[in-house]
């Protein structure tokens, strides 16, 4: 992977043959304590929905949340296309996919989660379908004790595997990523024919970076993360919405 100091400063200007997908927290959004406290800015869903019609409907929200969250978190955006847990269920208006059910055991070590993040305020825990979120940015000393759950969850879920963030992990099905979500979506109208382009800011989201230089595509790194096969940078989720043409927000 390269290191970001060989980054360009900023990616191009939105252009009309792209195929735009953009990941939501750490990105779109400034990192919450918890995911339910996300700050939406009030004029990004406008925006989204106007590009979105430039680009001919060529746009997708593509995230680790469940579409019911990204839904709640967007709600005046009912057309946009939107695939949600690392592309295992989607909202398309050509191609929707429903999520796999979750195993037995994955209900069971959900409740066990939950209970277990009861001993550090501040953890959260979300569960959705077949997918397990660990979450310690509000409490930083739950990070070794999640882990540990994390890899004793494994023991019990054949199939599956976990994705560590730096305040997180992931325990969703094998198989499945973001660079994947991005290539079946490509294979789709209004994406199909067009230069792929992905930002985001997680190592979740390397995949995607990885699928996008692919198809020669743009690939944007939020952050200062050091290591990423990203090609463009931009510092944070404010200078992402300026990108795409968002006025800065006050507060």
């Amino acid at each position: 992977m390269a290191s970001i100091r060989t980054l360009r400063t900023a990616p191009p200007a939105p252009a009309p043959d792209w195929a735009l997908f953009l990941d939501v927290d750490g990105c779109l959004l400034e990192h919450a304590p918890a995911p339910h406290l996300a700050r939406v800015p009030a004029q990004l869903p406008q925006r989204l929905l106007r590009l979105a019609a430039e680009l001919d409907g060529a746009l997708a929200l593509v995230s680790g949340r469940s579409l019911q969250s990204l839904q709640a978190l967007f709600p005046d955006c009912a057309d946009l296309c939107l695939s949600g847990m690392h592309g295992l269920e989607r909202r398309s208006a050509h191609a929707p996919l429903r999520a796999p059910a979750p195993p037995e055991s994955m209900l069971a070590l959900a409740g066990e989660a939950a209970r277990f993040a009861l001993d550090y305020p501040g953890a959260c825990i979300e569960a959705h379908g077949p997918c397990l979120n660990l979450h310690w940015r509000a409490a930083p000393q739950a990070a070794a004790a999640m882990g540990e759950f994390a890899d004793a969850a494994l023991t019990r879920l054949p199939g599956y595997r976990q994705h560590r963030g730096a305040h997180g992990i992931e325990i969703r099905p094998d198989g499945m990523d973001k660079g994947r979500a991005i290539a079946e979506l490509l294979g789709l109208a209004p994406f199909r024919g067009r230069v792929p382009v992905f930002a985001g800011d997680d190592p979740a989201d390397e995949p995607g970076f990885a699928m996008v230089n692919a198809h020669g595509g743009i690939s944007v790194l939020v952050g200062e993360r050091d290591d990423t096969g990203a090609r463009h940078r931009l510092a944070a989720p404010a200078q992402v919405r300026a990108w795409l043409g968002v006025s800065a927000e006050a507060g």
